[in-house]
């Protein structure tokens, strides 16, 4: 599949955010954060910032951005609906939670509700992205039980970097917001290397013969093209990329999302301030920059079905 950019920022910046937001309201409600209605406008407003950013980004990869709320009505049938109903409904209790604590509006039982259930929310929307993939039958790489909790892992792993790097900042480590850090990046590359090793061992149920209808009448191959120039299709779902370049790529993403976040992170553990903060900064700019970078693979090495029909035997 062709790997756009806008899809690619949402899917980083709106994991990272819903990550940072679950677990700031998690935190919030064990009592581990700073109450300073400073740190709760920071933590709250860089969640909402990287989800608004990555919402944005989604529907310039859409025909008709300006009819992006269209998709909302489909939710009996659409995970991109379901998506969208829940980003939007997340809102709702972000915004009660942090008028809560910033500006003491509400009572403190009525925020920590409020924060739980946008924690909540929070997960149910990133749930609902991994599906849009998840359910793609024509794509083998993505409908696979591997994409789910990929995806799940991923805005954990970034939303703790980036709570650890607040709390640095502010001088208020959590050596257990620190060790989930670590944690939820070994879980990460744990179930990445599981889904890299799937798709490469396996291919989908798929070929020229069962697209065509005729599996059984032996090897079928392509005699001429459908089209003689370039289409959409072919750009879009024909895209491919080189298996060299696939496994440098996978490196890149190995060392700058998981690797170098996890040694930096450790690193901050032992520093004191200013070099504590430094390392969990470069900690959470790595990891961004790397996840950005597998998912630009996700796609890359996406096959759709309708490339048998352009010469693909299999996908």
């Amino acid at each position: 599949m062709h790997p756009a950019f806008s899809v690619i920022l949402f899917t980083t910046a709106s994991g990272a955010g819903y990550g940072l937001i679950a677990l700031t309201a998690i935190w919030y409600a064990l009592g581990r954060v700073p109450v300073t209605p400073a740190f709760g406008l920071c933590a709250l407003g860089l969640g909402a910032s990287l989800v608004t950013l990555g919402l944005l980004a989604s529907t310039f990869h859409l025909g008709h951005p300006g009819r992006a709320w269209r998709a909302l009505g489909q939710v009996r049938s659409s995970w991109l609906s379901r998506e969208g109903v829940a980003a939007v409904a997340t809102y709702l209790p972000l915004a009660a939670f942090g008028l809560g604590w910033v500006f003491a509006l509400l009572s403190p039982g009525a925020v920590v509700a409020a924060a739980l259930l946008a924690a909540v929310l929070c997960a149910v929307t990133v749930y609902c992205t991994a599906m849009i993939y998840r359910s793609l039958k024509p794509i083998h790489q993505w409908c696979n039980a591997h994409v789910v909790p990929v995806y799940l892992a991923l805005a954990l792993m970034t939303g703790a970097l980036a709570l650890d790097a607040l709390l640095q900042i502010w001088g208020r480590p959590d050596r257990l917001l620190t060790a989930l850090a670590v944690l939820a990046t070994v879980l990460a590359v744990i179930l990445k290397e599981r889904y890299w090793r799937f798709i490469d061992a396996t291919s989908g149920a798929s070929t020229a013969g069962s697209a065509t209808g005729l599996a059984g009448l032996g090897t079928v191959r392509l005699l001429d093209p459908p089209h003689t120039g370039s289409n959409y299709l072919m750009r879009e779902m024909g895209f491919q990329v080189a298996r060299k370049h696939a496994a440098k790529l996978r490196r890149i993403a190995l060392a700058l999302a998981f690797a170098l976040p996890l040694a930096l992170t450790l690193l901050a553990a032992l520093l004191a301030s200013p070099l504590a903060v430094i390392a969990a900064v470069l900690a959470v700019v790595s990891a961004l920059v790397g996840v950005l970078v597998e998912r630009w693979l996700f796609f890359a090495e996406a096959k759709h079905s309708v490339t048998l029909y352009y010469g693909a035997a299999s996908v």
